[in-house]
């Protein structure tokens, strides 16, 4: 709830006035998927490509943020809402200036998906489902996460024992053998 004492400030330079001195539309890309799927690796990908073609980015990572803006934050159904809920705000804010975010969330639940949606607005939104087997997830295990979780030292693991919701709407459906030129052409509006 916002205390009574708390009101809106109106800013001056608007939305559209920032996109078009950096002649682009501000957009979000979410990208979710279990850990280990290539997240990461996507949202740099996405950004060198949109960086080459004069676009104004930036990445939000999970990881990354878990280290300042959402470190006091665990791994309960109630704290990733809230990394969720932190991280979509950010992305608004971020996209009134004017730039395309790129996010790389496992974000596991759609209501939290769906949050960032409507907190974001539909038109400023594109899900990418970055869908790779847990099998090749596991094989990869780049943070040692899931053989810590098979092995009983990690509680709460996506796709171990917390479940990932895969989304039925995304935008994009990304596999990994996918090429990454559908997601650009979709944020470009080409």
């Amino acid at each position: 709830m916002i205390p009574k004492n708390i009101h809106y400030q109106k800013i001056n330079i608007t939305r559209h006035e920032r996109e078009k001195i950096k002649d682009q539309t501000g957009k979000v890309i979410w990208l979710t998927g279990l850990s280990g799927s290539g997240k990461s690796t996507l949202a740099n990908v996405l950004e060198m490509q949109l960086n080459q073609l004069k676009k104004h980015t930036y990445i939000l990572d999970g990881d990354n943020l878990r280290l300042g803006l959402n470190k006091d934050l665990g791994f309960s159904e109630e704290d990733r809402a809230e990394n969720i809920r932190r991280v979509a705000e950010v992305a608004k804010l971020m996209i009134d200036a004017g730039l395309i975010v790129i996010t790389a969330f496992i974000s596991p639940f759609r209501s939290e998906r769906k949050m960032a949606r409507d907190l974001i607005g539909t038109n400023n939104f594109f899900e990418v489902f970055v869908d790779t087997p847990l099998e090749v997830c596991e094989q990869r295990d780049p943070k040692g996460l899931y053989k810590k979780a098979r092995d009983g030292f990690l509680k709460n693991m996506t796709g171990i024992d917390s479940p990932y919701e895969a989304p039925i709407d995304a935008e994009i459906h990304y596999l990994p053998d996918s090429n990454y030129e559908s997601i650009i052409s979709l944020t470009l509006g080409k």
